[in-house]
């Protein structure tokens, strides 16, 4: 474990052409004026893939790196999937792997049940969902199902925990909600979940607002990496930073407090596309 540690330190210190994420993540910390501190990793060997007389391990790393911005001094984690060959004792083809996007359908939901019968407010306790997300950042609760593709399940589950008024069960294209062993496609399908924030008029919905920077914690951005107008993924804000801009949670790739723009993600593309929506308004 100690050869691993110093081969991940070495692949960060090494400003490979190729690992334009990390790349593009020092950027954008020099954009913002701010600067990693400290960076610390534990890696969790997960699996071993044997074919051709070779052995690949796979393993998560767990990334911490404490940032300081000014005055303000924060800690943002992030877990990866790496992936490394042994020969002769020695490790080889030490990488990153980049997981494709997620290839969710688009299920329609249905324009009905986007219009409650009243236009009843329900109070969002903002607090309690940000809680939870810190709770859950980077575990799961066994209260619901665990998804390969769970970055809106997850949100889902800390816009619950906030007051979020659930209905339109047991149809799947009706509503959000989430019941035992059925859901709707909003509750878990990140598609599904941004059109029913802009379009839900009962309930839990969304008031989209046109910057980042008007966003509290608790909200939500869904984000369309590509511009293709499919969308992707999904994050909860929980802070703001020195400069007064989200810092968000997210599952998938398990990470916390990390910049809401995404830019350090293998996912991101110069066309993509957010949405930015208050919660409860």
């Amino acid at each position: 474990m100690e050869k691993l540690k110093n081969n991940w330190l070495h692949f960060f210190r090494s400003g490979r052409e190729e690992d334009n994420w990390w790349e593009r993540k020092k950027d954008l910390y020099r954009a913002r004026e701010a600067e990693i501190v400290r960076i610390s990793g534990e890696g969790h060997l997960f699996e071993e893939l044997r074919y051709s007389g070779q052995t690949i391990h796979q393993y998560l790393l767990h990334l911490s790196f404490l940032v300081r911005q000014r005055d303000q001094l924060f800690r943002e984690e992030q877990v990866i999937p790496f992936q490394f060959k042994l020969e002769n004792d020695e490790i080889v083809e030490h990488k990153m792997v980049e997981r494709p996007l997620p290839m969710e359908e688009k299920p329609a939901i249905e324009t009905a049940s986007l219009r409650g019968s009243t236009k009843e407010r329900f109070s969002y306790d903002r607090r309690s969902a940000v809680q939870y997300a810190e709770r859950w950042w980077n575990s799961y609760n066994p209260d619901y199902r665990k998804f390969d593709v769970d970055c809106t399940n997850y949100v889902s589950q800390c816009m619950r925990a906030g007051g979020a008024p659930m209905r339109g069960m047991p149809e799947r294209e009706n509503g959000w909600w989430y019941q035992q062993d059925n859901w709707s496609y909003s509750w878990a399908v990140a598609h599904s979940l941004r059109w029913y924030l802009s379009g839900s008029t009962s309930g839990l919905k969304g008031k989209e607002v046109d910057s980042a920077r008007e966003l509290m914690p608790g909200d939500i951005i869904c984000y369309d990496f590509e511009g293709d107008g499919k969308w992707d993924h999904n994050t909860i804000v929980v802070a703001k930073d020195a400069g007064g801009m989200p810092l968000v949670n997210a599952h998938t790739d398990n990470s916390r407090n990390r910049y809401w723009s995404y830019e350090d993600s293998t996912a991101w593309t110069p066309e993509i596309q957010y949405k930015f929506f208050r919660i409860g308004e």
